[in-house]
This record gives structure tokens, sequence and C-alpha cells, in this order.
């Protein structure tokens, strides 16, 4: 789910986001004593990094972002790849057992919402002193990585350093680049590692739903809901995020100390049923063929295959956190990913990524894990399982009450929809609009796949409640 923050928001729409971040607890604003150390963080930050200023570095985000985690850097080698990944080093503005520390640990991650973001940490952080905006000289964690031809990983290594990012793009710049034959240097370069890291994915099983986003987007002095497809560069993009991942899992895990990023295989009974789902819907699955190379080639605009990714989505539910010092965990592998991974390419927003950053950095300098981040690694697991379930609450619900504001004087009408979801036991179901971009309960019987026209019956921003039955 993604939101875009409008300039304006209508009265009633401002009161209830406001009522759906006190019902879950979110923070409203941060406690003196975190902003005086932050200001005072932001001024006096530690440096004592090489200088990698001279790496042409650039930033790859949605428009308009001021937090940016990483900025990259490709290289072409005689025989494969560099990837310089540069991650914003919070560690050198923030000590473990320090009041920002202790504010961050208390929210876990960033939360984002139509009215706007509650942040890990204080703005004159996040969106300043530690985001690697371009042109200015920021501390980081540089991961240096070599693949070869066929993009597989051959080594890593990270370090501190201080870099400086040259140019600030978004995707859709890249996508266009690329799409018109002008993409050169690290453009070129991050489609080309991009599709050989997506093939190598499908070869080991991994998966990457090719699901729609929904968005609440501002617009015309009120919101609108749309679906939004990722575009290539973002899977190429995100490709090297979760190389980045799993060279810290590896590196953590042969050190045996750090924090992983977990998701156990499917349950044979949850992948049974899947199949039975595919079977029904005339989604190809042949023999011996993985999750993940059934779902790479699916269209989510066409019905079935779209009420398919959905209901496969249980196979990729239960991922969490575990920390370990000494013996590695049992599960170490996280299932989508079809490897050992790690978190640690958006400390901004993330509180795990700072901590498995300080491991993998003491790892590869051949020094001792600092003893303040080795005591953590034991609560941060049961931290981001709560702070994690409250952002998602607060998200869903914002999304459900802009649902319901946006249908609210549209009660009795008929729109076309996809059944995504029935529940026998129920006696209903879920069905997703394309437009608006609306996905909701609606009253049976209903047949999974099929495209149906639907009557609204129910859309109660107060309750954040809509609902849907067949059209009779």
């Amino acid at each position: 789910m993604v939101i875009q923050v409008p300039d304006q928001i209508p009265p009633k729409l401002e009161d209830g986001f406001e009522r759906v971040r006190r019902e879950v607890g979110l923070p409203d604003g941060f406690p003196r004593a975190v902003l005086d150390e932050a200001t005072w963080v932001a001024r006096v930050p530690r440096l004592d990094a090489e200088d990698l200023s001279d790496v042409p570095f650039v930033t790859i985000d949605p428009p308009g972002s001021m937090d940016l985690d990483q900025a990259v850097h490709l290289e072409r080698l005689r025989a494969g790849y560099r990837v310089w990944y540069a991650i914003a080093d919070v560690g050198a503005f923030v000590r473990p057992g320090g009041v920002i520390d202790t504010e961050a640990r208390a929210r876990g991650e960033t939360v984002y919402l139509p009215a706007g973001t509650v942040p890990l940490h204080p703005r004159v952080l996040s969106e300043g002193a530690a985001s690697l905006l371009p042109g200015a000289l920021r501390p980081a964690a540089v991961w240096r990585i070599d693949l070869d031809a066929d993009g597989r990983t051959v080594g890593a290594d990270v370090r501190r350093a201080m870099v400086r990012s040259h140019e600030r793009l978004d995707y859709a710049y890249v996508q266009a680049a690329v799409d018109t034959g002008t993409a050169d240097g690290v453009l070129g370069l991050l489609a080309e590692i991009g599709r050989l890291r997506l093939a190598l994915e499908r070869e080991r099983g991994g998966v990457t739903l090719p699901t729609p986003e929904q968005e609440v987007v501002a617009g015309d002095g009120g919101y609108r809901l749309e679906f939004r497809l990722p575009l290539p560069a973002e899977a190429w993009n995100a490709q090297l995020s979760l190389l980045t991942g799993m060279a810290a899992a590896t590196m953590m895990l042969d050190a045996e100390i750090g924090l992983l990023r977990v998701l156990p295989r499917p349950h044979a009974d949850d992948l049974a049923k899947v199949r039975r789902v595919a079977r029904a819907l005339d989604v190809p699955w042949p023999d011996g063929a993985s999750y993940g190379a059934v779902v790479h080639d699916l269209d989510p605009k066409v019905a079935r295959q779209a009420a398919f990714l959905h209901e496969s989505k249980v196979l990729l539910r239960g991922a969490g956190y575990v920390g370990f010092d000494g013996e590695p965990p049992r599960l170490a592998e996280h299932a989508a990913v079809a490897a050992p991974y790690a978190h640690v390419t958006a400390p901004l927003r993330r509180l795990a990524d700072r901590y498995a950053t300080e491991v993998c950095l003491a790892v590869a300098a051949g020094e001792p894990v600092p003893y303040d981040v080795r005591a953590a690694l034991a609560d941060l697991p049961g931290i981001m399982a709560a702070t994690g379930r409250r952002a998602g609450a607060a998200e869903r619900a914002c999304v459900d009450l802009v649902e319901a504001f946006v249908l609210r004087e549209r009660i009795g009408q008929a729109f076309e929809a996809v059944v995504i979801d029935v529940d026998e036991r129920r006696g209903d179901g879920q069905v997703q609009l394309a437009d608006p971009a609306v996905i909701a309960r609606c009253d049976g019987p209903l047949v999974l796949g099929e495209q149906v026209t639907v009557r609204l019956t129910r859309a109660d921003p107060a309750t954040r409640e809509v609902r849907f039955a067949p059209a009779t």
C-alpha cells in the first residue's frame, strides 16, 4: 500500500486520520529531550570513516522523498559487475541506549499515513543530516559487492565511509531512459544487473508477486484511490536491496551473530489448497514448478489470475525477525527470497536495519560486535513484531477510511468487480473494483475469479466499513 501525501486534507478526513492515529497508539511528535539530542548530533556526527565522496552515487526513490536511505553506483568489470551500495549511517548519529534510540525502540518503523508520516527518527536526522540528499557529504555504510557475469555474488564487504550523492532520480525517469534507449552508465547497468538478479531469483525459487499497489492519491481538493503496478525499474532497484540483504545475512551467519528476516516455507496444507485454487481458476502450475515460477508471468489485470494472486498470498504469511548470538537459528531462510536474508537497507525507516548494519560493520572490520548492539539482538524481534502490527493496522484503517469516504455518496450504485476471495463458512467474500480502486466485503453467493456486477450497500466513514452485494 502506497500513500501520496496531499497539500490539503478535507477536514472530516483529517479528523478520521487523527482518530486512527489515537486508536492504534501512534505517537504524536517527539519528546523535547529527543528533539534536543537529535539537533545536537545532527551537527556532530561520528565521521571516523574513509572518503568515498568521489564515487558518483545516485539515489532512486519516489518523487518528493526526503528520507533517502540508499544510494547506488554500478560498474562493469572484466568478468562481471561491481555494486556499490551506500546506506545511510544512522549509527553515526544514534547511540544504542540514548534517548533517540529509546524512542526509536518504541516506534519501530516509520508509518506512512495520508495525513503525513509518523517518522522513526526526528526529521532533522531522517530528512536532513542522515539522509543521502544530493550534493551533501554524508556518513554511510558502503557495501561493495562483486558479481560474476551471471549476476551471482562472488564477494562482499562493507565499511564506514563518507559519500556524496551526485543526483536524485525517480523510478519514472529511470524507466523512461531504459525504454527509450537513452540509459547509459549506472542506469543501463541497473537494468542489466536487475534482470540477471530476477532470473536468479526465479531459478532458486524466490517470489516477487506481480500485484498492484493500492494508492491513496490527493487531487481536485480531495482523494481518489488507484491500483498501480510497480515499474520494472522498481523491481531492478529492489533486487539490489535484496542482494545487499542476502550478503548481510551470509556475513552474520558465518560470524554466528546477527539479526535475520525469516519466513518459514509454506505448510503442506496451504500449498495444497493454493494448488487447488490454481486448478479451479485455470492457472497453469506445471509439475515441478515452484510457486515463484508460477506467479512470475501472471497478469493481475486478468480476473482469474488476480484472484489467484490474492488467494496465494497465504503462502507468504508469517515473516518475522530472529536474533542470534552463537549457534545460528534453525530457521535462517526467508522463503520468498529463497535464501538467508536480513533487513539492512532502510535504517532511516526501520529500527532493525541499524542494528543489523552495526553487526555487519563490526564483523567485516574484524572487530567485536559492540556490547550494546549484541545485548539488543534478543529483544529486537519482539519490538519489530509489535510495532509492525501497529503500523499495518494504522495504514489499513486509513485506506478503509478513504474507501468509505470516497464511496459515501454512491450507495445503491452498481460497479464492475472481480471476486478475489470467497469465505464459504461466512457465505461472503471479497471483491476488487477497478474504478475506484477498492477492495471490500461482498455478500454471497460468489464464485472465485468471476467478473461480477455488485451494488454498494454500505459506505460509512465513521466505522470505516464498505460493503457490497451482487447486483440483481
